[in-house]
C-alpha cells in the first residue's frame, strides 16, 4: 500500500508543477532545494486529502509512511509527511521527541524544513509535554545547526500558547552567540513571539543584553515593539 499510496501522491504533484515557482523556490534558501516546483498551499491541500486514506491506520504505520516520503529527499514529501505527523497530535508520546529529533539529523538541512517541523508537529509535542524543553536546552549545544535553530523556533508554539518565558530566555542565553545567522534569528524570532504577549520582559532582556547581542537577533525580537522602545534598544 505504501509505495502504491506515495506513487499515487508524487503522480498528483508532477501534474501541478509550476517551473517559475520552482525557480523562484531556490531563491530563499543558501543551499540547493530538491523540488518539483508545486506551490506550498496546494502540497498542504493534497496533504489534507491523501490523509483520509491513512488516517485509520496506526500512529506507528503513518509514522512509517511519513519516513518513506521523508527518504525521497524531495521538499513537498517533506511538507506532506510534516504535515501528516502533526495530524497524530492526539496520539503524541513523549517517546515521539525521539523519532522528531533524528528527523531533523536526517531530512532537514534548510530553515524552512527546520521551521515547518519545528514550529508545528515538535512544538506541539513539547507543548504538551513540558518536561522535553530540558531536551531543547541541550540541542543549543549540537554541532547540528538545524537542532540549535530547532530549540528556539519549537518554542513558539508554547509561546502563543502557554507560560513558558523563563525558558525562553534561559534558550536565548544559551544560543546567545551562536555564529550561525539562521540560529540569531531562530532565537531572535522566538523572542518576538513572546514580546506579543510579554512586550516588557522582552524589552529588559533585550535592554539588559544589547551590548553584546547580535544585530540580527536584536532586530528580530524588537519588531513588535513599540516603536519608542525600538529606537532605545537600537541606540548602542
Amino acid at each position: 500500500m505504501d509505495k502504491s499510496l506515495i506513487t499515487s501522491i508524487e503522480s498528483d504533484l508532477l501534474e501541478m508543477v509550476d517551473e517559475d515557482y520552482r525557480e523562484g523556490v531556490q531563491n530563499y534558501f543558501n543551499n540547493e532545494i530538491e523540488n518539483y516546483g508545486v506551490r506550498t498551499g496546494e502540497v498542504r491541500k493534497l496533504a489534507r486529502r491523501y490523509y483520509g486514506e491513512i488516517k485509520g491506520l496506526s500512529k506507528q504505520d503513518i509514522f512509517e509512511i511519513c519516513e518513506e516520503l521523508l527518504d525521497t529527499g524531495i521538499s513537498e514529501n517533506r511538507t506532506i509527511a510534516f504535515q501528516w505527523a502533526h495530524r497524530l497530535k492526539t496520539k503524541y508520546e513523549t517517546d515521539d521527541f525521539a523519532r522528531f529529533e533524528s528527523w531533523i539529523e536526517k531530512y532537514v538541512n534548510n530553515w524552512g524544513a527546520c521551521d515547518d517541523l519545528c514550529t508545528h508537529a515538535l512544538g506541539e509535542l513539547v507543548y504538551l509535554y513540558p518536561d522535553l524543553i530540558e531536551n531543547l536546552k541541550n540541542w543549543c549545544g549540537s554541532d547540528n545547526m538545524w537542532k540549535r535553530r530547532g530549540a528556539a523556533v519549537t518554542m513558539i508554539y508554547s509561546t502563543r500558547h502557554s507560560e513558558v518565558l523563563e525558558n525562553v530566555f534561559e534558550i536565548a542565553d544559551l544560543l546567545f552567540y551562536d555564529e550561525e545567522d539562521l540560529v540569531q534569528k531562530g532565537y531572535g524570532w522566538t523572542l518576538k513571539e513572546a514580546s506579543k504577549d510579554h512586550p516588557r520582559a522582552v524589552f529588559d532582556y533585550v535592554m539588559d543584553n544589547k551590548d553584546d547581542m547580535p544585530r540580527t537577533s536584536l532586530r528580530y525580537a524588537i519588531e513588535k515593539l513599540p516603536e519608542d522602545w525600538q529606537d532605545k534598544a537600537m541606540d548602542r
